[in-house]
């Protein structure tokens, strides 16, 4: 038995789709603190199966996680649905041509955020030194 069962416990009595928790409230679910890596590395978050025994606790109750914010210390598990790969997105994207195509991106998703005045199509710093002629 995993010492992450009683977070598999809880996540499997929830009926909810989508759960807000602190990393205090996990930790007080738990009865032990967070491996200090949770705090610094949101890989650790991840639904990747292969990486970490917490993952495979709340994959295996059929939720996964999204919205990771490191800062605030929270972040959101969402029930895996009829048909949801446990590492792929509860909902298609927009853009996504079939149910069968699956954006490798997919466990990026929430964790990257532009200013919505950055204009991602302006050269970088490297465009503007080649035109210069500097490399």
């Amino acid at each position: 038995m995993s010492k992450y069962e009683p977070l598999k416990h809880h996540l499997a009595t929830l009926h909810v789709p989508t759960w807000r928790a602190s990393f205090k409230e996990i930790e007080r679910i738990l009865g032990f603190g967070l491996p200090p890596s949770s705090r610094r590395h949101r890989a650790l978050w991840s639904n990747n199966a292969q990486n970490h025994v917490m993952t495979q606790a709340w994959l295996s109750a059929g939720w996964r996680t999204e919205q990771v914010d490191l800062e605030k210390e929270e972040l959101v598990f969402r029930k895996i649905g009829p048909g949801d790969d446990e590492g792929s997105p509860a909902k298609s994207p927009p853009h996504a041509k079939s149910p069968s195509v699956k954006s490798p991106f997919a466990g990026l998703k929430g964790t990257v955020r532009i200013n919505i005045e950055f204009d991602i199509t302006s050269p970088t710093g490297e465009d503007w030194a080649a035109e210069r002629g500097a490399l």
